[in-house]
């Protein structure tokens, strides 16, 4: 196995062009065979010390206490799935090459259904389950050289109010405006008044940390080199990828922010990886390698940077806590 991630790390770094991630995400989207009706019955976003996880494109769910053994499947298909306090995103396939958000509700139903452009990416749900949102790559901008960009957006499920672009909010860099076409925003991670959150912003070919103002359309920039922000359920870290010698060609490490030194902890974690981390708890990420073939695994480890790296849930991807 370890033989394979540090395979996995060389290929990681060479994926940065967002057209060969677009690639990655329409092989995987190819038709799988769906799962027994019966496993609908078990897999629930209720609070619990449940692991959910997309499997084989469905949404899945397995026990904290034993995420290797046996695991509920359930027939609902998705690419990328996120919950909190009982409300869950799903990015979903409506016909071969187009996709909706989805709310799901505790009992996993359907409750909202947005069309989004492009290739899904990213979900995240806020602590409360009030704010759902998603990040997806899109082609056709005319000012990118590979053909893709990035599109970010999210949903007040209590007020029914959306945002399908942060491309829209004004932007403070350096403390000063700034615009510029090649602006791109991915990776939301909300913090708990529901109002406030972090993302990634591109442009210019560099990338920000930024913290965003919902009410206000206002992002400032925080730091350089932060991606698919993630933070903790106090509220006072952000888990992220940290792109090696701030070039995205030489692959990311897993690290953390300590939003009230600025200082920066490198997990153990030593293969590229190229996710959204999820925390577990105060202590613990949860994010997804894959594998030589492609098939994803999901893996944890110490946000502290002590400990080593262990394999959590073999054949899945897109960790999301249910405690």
């Amino acid at each position: 196995m370890m033989s394979t991630r540090v395979k996995l790390a060389t290929v990681l770094a060479s994926a940065v062009a967002l057209g060969a991630l677009a690639a990655g995400y329409a092989a995987v989207s190819a038709p799988r065979a769906a799962p027994a009706p019966a496993a609908d019955r078990a897999v629930t976003l209720r609070p619990g010390p449940r692991l959910l996880t997309v499997t084989d494109r469905h949404v899945s769910t397995a026990a904290l206490a034993d995420p290797t053994g046996p695991r509920a499947v359930s027939q609902q298909e998705c690419l990328r799935v996120y919950a909190a306090a009982g409300t869950g995103i799903c990015l979903a396939p409506s016909s071969p090459w187009s996709y909706q958000v989805v709310v799901l509700d505790a009992e996993l139903r359907p409750v909202r259904r947005l069309d989004v452009p492009g290739l899904p990416n990213r979900a995240r749900v806020s602590a409360s389950g009030r704010m759902v949102s998603w990040t997806t790559f899109v082609g056709g901008d005319s000012y990118t050289s590979s053909g893709f960009s990035t599109r970010t957006g999210f949903l007040d499920t209590r007020t029914g109010a959306a945002v399908t672009t942060l491309e829209d909010f004004a932007i403070k860099l350096g403390g000063r405006p700034y615009r510029n076409a090649d602006v791109n925003f991915w990776g939301v991670t909300f913090t708990g008044d529901d109002n406030v959150f972090y993302a990634t912003m591109s442009s210019a070919g560099k990338r920000w940390l930024v913290r965003g103002d919902a009410g206000a359309r206002t992002v400032t920039t925080v730091r350089e080199n932060v991606e698919c922000p993630s933070l903790s359920p106090d509220g006072t870290r952000i888990a992220f990828k940290e792109a090696v010698d701030a070039d995205p060609a030489k692959g990311w490490r897993l690290s953390v922010l300590d939003l009230r030194t600025m200082g920066v902890t490198a997990t153990a974690e030593r293969a590229s990886v190229d996710d959204q981390a999820a925390w577990l708890d105060g202590a613990t990420l949860a994010y997804t390698l894959r594998q030589d073939d492609g098939r994803p695994d999901v893996w944890s480890v110490p946000a502290d940077g002590t400990g080593e790296p262990r394999l959590l849930v073999p054949g899945a991807e897109s960790p999301s806590p249910l405690t």
